[in-house]
């Protein structure tokens, strides 16, 4: 690849940076669906890691901050780093980092029940949708205990 068309892809590179950050493996794929060829685009990858641009771990981290703050749990935040190309490694590395979400839980359980007592049907339908985000059943289960323990303090 002669100076000129690296250069225009390394721009084009950059401003897809520019616009949202993205792992290495979206860059790519970006790149190819937008013509490069796939070689060219690794090695414009590999130019961004080395100049500190392109960085999963990074981004890794972000993605769990983001998801964490949106009250996601953990299962449902590794699905998303999963499709976003992160490598195994960093995702369990960003995870660990991943503050503790039991207010969100909780606060997510408050807003479905709106300070009623659930029966078992409403019960199940507020932990079905822990579950799909991505909550796991300890984690559910210590949510709507401490949830009917404040309807007794309230009370």
């Amino acid at each position: 690849m002669d100076k000129q068309t690296q250069d225009a892809l390394r721009d084009r590179a950059l401003a897809l940076l520019g616009r949202r950050a993205m792992s290495r493996r979206e860059l790519i794929d970006k790149l190819v669906r937008k013509g490069e060829s796939p070689e060219a685009a690794e090695e414009v990858a590999d130019w961004l890691e080395e100049t500190g641009l392109l960085n999963d771990a990074d981004y890794a981290e972000q993605v769990v901050r983001h998801y964490a703050e949106k009250g996601y749990g953990q299962k449902r935040i590794e699905q998303e780093l999963w499709r976003r190309g992160i490598a195994k490694d960093l995702r369990h590395t960003a995870l660990e980092a991943m503050p503790q979400n039991d207010d969100a839980l909780d606060r997510f359980i408050q807003t479905k029940l709106r300070g009623n007592i659930p029966d078992k049907a409403e019960e199940k339908r507020v932990a079905d949708a822990l579950a799909r985000r991505g909550y796991n059943w300890d984690e559910i289960s210590a949510g709507m205990r401490r949830y009917k323990e404040q309807l007794i303090i309230d009370n």
